[in-house]
């Protein structure tokens, strides 16, 4: 184990300072900065590792859908073995520095030390650990010994299609990844605002896929460009993994005004400029009142980007009443809490707003938003009913909804590839991941429902387990899930 008192000599979780609200305001880096090789952060790191108690059983290690070995890259990392630590913890997580910087840390909730104690910041060691591996050159491909001979269409390249992608190429199989935008990354890159993560995290990786023998080809819309059937002749298997993108309406009157825009329509347009792109008619919100519908984390992403953005005041709405700030009794450990989490982008500013439901947006009479009418609400047997004499209006020149996805696009993709679609929109698939049509798998949030980036990773990676097995016979690829599992709580969410 790593300190065998550590978890009594340092009694707190102890995390690196943010970079200060009113510096990171001004520009869309990282707020967090991670210096790697950084004396101070490398003594913190490894005290902060030293607290892990080594369980004989550990529920981190279970609370994770990749079964990333925590308690291992945590004593490597005390002791100072960084080039271990590196090694281990990617033998279960092809993204470790995603993950590290995103993942809502089912592990942490999990953590035994968090029975009566604060939990390891185990979501920070691990990103220090990718982090000093690449400071010191160890991001290196990894080029099969021999290829097989097969080919395989990953469609996607988001966090599943990524992941489903290097395990494959990495086993000797020909992989093309089909991307429909203009760069790969899909939700890593459009979705994720580059103060959580930087778009130079994800080119870093993709440099080492390609030279890997990953191929990608972006701007292919895959059912218009190349055919479903065309994807079936030309490949002996294909991977859906593009996620799902159909986003929530909110239905009530005044929905289609004009200034009431989707938050993956927002947040993409300032990703790319974000990095220099031009965006004709990008939606902005300078120097505006604005409202965002949505308490989850892609409602706070909307609420940072506003916020750099020049927006005069930002209010985030949230139907649920606010969690409490503790774990509640009927949400025991090791499973995952609904406690009250702060983003980075709440201590920025802004309002949140709980316990409130919107009731109407208002036309400002030549068809743009000016106010969202609001009333707060009670839960009442399981069901929200309006409090009489809330209602109210909020000033609003843009409404961002954050209200998440219903399922995977519909079109001439799933068409022509003929899988069976669910009752809730996603892609219908076996405990293999294999789709009704031979040589056809999903993968991530096509498959699962809108879901965890970890979750993304690790069914990318036991998808391409069964492709490999499809393809070969038998895989020596890890499969760390199946398709529609679950663990300790931890379901579909926000990301």
């Amino acid at each position: 184990m790593a300190d065998p008192r550590g978890f009594l000599t340092t009694r707190h979780r102890e995390l690196p300072a943010d970079r200060p609200v009113a510096v990171r305001l001004l520009d869309w880096r990282e707020v967090h900065a991670h210096r790697a090789a950084h004396p101070d952060d490398v003594a913190l790191v490894r005290r902060q590792a030293g607290r892990c108690m080594d369980c004989g059983i550990p529920f981190c290690h279970v609370a994770c859908p990749l079964g990333n070995e925590m308690p291992a890259w945590q004593d490597l990392a005390w002791r100072d073995q960084w080039v271990d630590a590196y090694d281990r913890l990617h033998a279960t997580n092809n993204f470790p520095e995603v993950t590290g910087r995103i993942c809502p840390a089912p592990c942490e909730a999990a953590c035994v030390l968090g029975i009566n104690d604060e939990p390891l910041t185990i979501r920070h060691v691990e990103v220090a650990v990718a982090e000093e591996g690449f400071a010191r050159g160890l991001l290196t491909p990894h080029v099969p010994g021999r290829l097989s001979g097969r080919t395989v269409a990953v469609v996607g390249s988001g966090p599943a299609g990524l992941a489903c992608a290097q395990q494959l190429t990495r086993a000797g199989h020909t992989v093309v990844v089909l991307e429909r935008a203009d760069r790969p990354g899909g939700l890593l890159r459009y979705g994720i605002p580059e103060f959580k993560l930087e778009m130079s995290v994800i080119d870093r990786r993709l440099e080492q896929m390609r030279a890997e023998g990953t191929r990608f080809r972006t701007g292919v819309d895959v059912g218009v460009d190349v055919t479903g059937e065309q994807l079936l002749a030309r490949y002996d298997a294909v991977v859906v993994a593009t996620g799902s993108t159909v986003p929530r309406d909110l239905p009530v009157p005044g929905h289609d005004l004009r200034g009431v825009v989707q938050a993956m329509t927002y947040l993409p347009q300032g990703n790319r400029v974000a990095v220099g792109d031009d965006v004709p008619g990008q939606v902005l919100a300078t120097g505006l009142d604005v409202v965002v519908v949505g308490g989850g984390d892609t409602g706070a992403d909307c609420l940072g980007t506003a916020l750099r953005q020049g927006a005069r005041s930002v209010t985030q709405l949230e139907i649920l009443p606010s969690p409490p700030e503790l774990r509640p009794a009927d949400q025991p450990w090791p499973t995952y809490p609904r406690v009250l989490r702060t983003s980075s982008a709440h201590d920025e500013g802004g309002a949140r707003v709980w316990a409130t439901s919107s009731v109407q947006l208002l036309d400002d009479g030549a068809g743009a938003v000016r106010a969202v009418e609001v009333e707060d609400v009670e839960t009442v047997d399981g069901r929200f009913r309006p409090v009489p004499g809330t209602r109210r209006e909020l000033p609003a020149g843009l409404v961002l909804l954050a209200l998440g996805f219903t399922g995977v696009e519909p079109g001439p993709l799933l068409d022509g590839l003929g899988v069976t679609r669910t009752a809730r929109g996603a892609v219908a698939r076996a405990d293999d991941f294999a789709t009704d049509v031979p040589g056809v798998f999903v993968a991530g949030d096509a498959g699962r429902g809108q879901s965890l980036v970890v979750w993304a990773i690790a069914e990318g990676r036991a998808a391409a387990a069964s492709v490999d097995a499809y393809l070969m016979g038998a895989s020596e690829l890890p499969a760390p899930v199946r398709a529609g599992s679950a663990s300790l709580g931890v379901r579909a969410a926000v990301r």
